[in-house]
């Protein structure tokens, strides 16, 4: 089924168009027939209909509403085919899980639009959802730099904060000629599989956050300058170069560190400023 359809700039719409990619992309995302998929801008439903092949369910929720009468047609001969008109951001998700997918594990499947791609990501990692596994299409940049290691080009404060949540597994490529219209960069697939027990645990997480935040804020600065700007009115200047050189060098900078050690700094201040 075609139909004649404008993308919307505003929405970031690049279609795929080569049936390959789709079935790459659902043979990889952790769908079965134990596992049900929220999908994620079904778009014109070319990987959609490679999810309902394998998948008991699944849920596409799509932001334009132009499209939701062309989804509904194409798939209303599928029973294990749900479409929800909403913005993902606004979705309760947890009821979806519940309502939706009652007795069946859950993955997310999706091509983002670039401009959304890190709040959808932190969403659904920082929401604690009960997620198999989050598999998505992004900029190649972006999925560089979620799967960057300390001291590798691309390394801040995302790849921290995503990989606290979440193990980045890399799968393929897609250049931009597999898009309608054509991005100015190619994109890569990865997933995004969620801790059910975290490897690093700090003491308060709001302050670990606030040590990433700072961490990173200004590459070519020290850690020690980084953080002071954070936390200034609460620790001096040396009662911060003291927790860092405990075991590290005072010119490290963030960009340097891992989370484990970006955490145990946190766990330092923490109890420091709550004595």
């Amino acid at each position: 089924m075609e139909k004649a359809f404008t993308k919307k700039k505003a929405l970031g719409q690049n279609f795929l168009t080569s049936d390959n990619i789709p079935i790459r992309i659902a043979s990889v995302c952790g769908a079965d027939e134990n596992t049900g998929v929220i999908e994620i801008g079904p778009g014109m439903g070319i990987l959609t209909k490679q999810l309902v092949k394998i998948a008991p369910k699944v849920v596409a929720i799509e932001l334009d509403e132009e499209l939701i009468p062309y989804l509904n047609e194409r798939f209303q001969s599928q029973s294990n085919f749900k479409l929800i008109n909403n913005d993902v951001l606004k979705c309760d998700i947890d009821r979806i899980l519940d309502t939706e997918f009652a007795g069946l594990d859950c993955c997310v499947c999706a091509n983002l639009p670039y401009y959304i791609t890190t709040p959808i990501i932190m969403m659904l990692l920082e929401g604690g959802y009960n997620l198999k596994c989050i598999t998505v299409m992004v900029q190649k940049e972006v999925a560089d730099r979620l799967y960057a290691k300390p001291r590798e080009d691309g390394y801040g404060a995302i790849t921290a904060s995503v990989n606290y949540y979440a193990k980045v597994v890399k799968h393929f490529k897609v250049g931009a000629a597999n898009f309608s219209p054509r991005p100015k960069v190619d994109s890569a697939v990865i997933s995004l599989i969620p801790y059910k027990d975290k490897p690093v645990k700090p003491l308060c997480e709001k302050t670990f956050f606030e040590v990433l935040r700072g961490a990173f804020a200004t590459r070519r600065k020290t850690l020690a300058n980084s953080l002071g700007a954070v936390f200034g009115n609460r620790l001096s200047k040396e009662e911060l170069q003291d927790i860092i050189a405990i075991d590290h060098s005072l010119t490290v900078r963030g960009e340097e560190l891992s989370v484990a050690e970006l955490a145990k700094i946190s766990d330092r201040i923490y109890m420091k400023i709550e004595g």
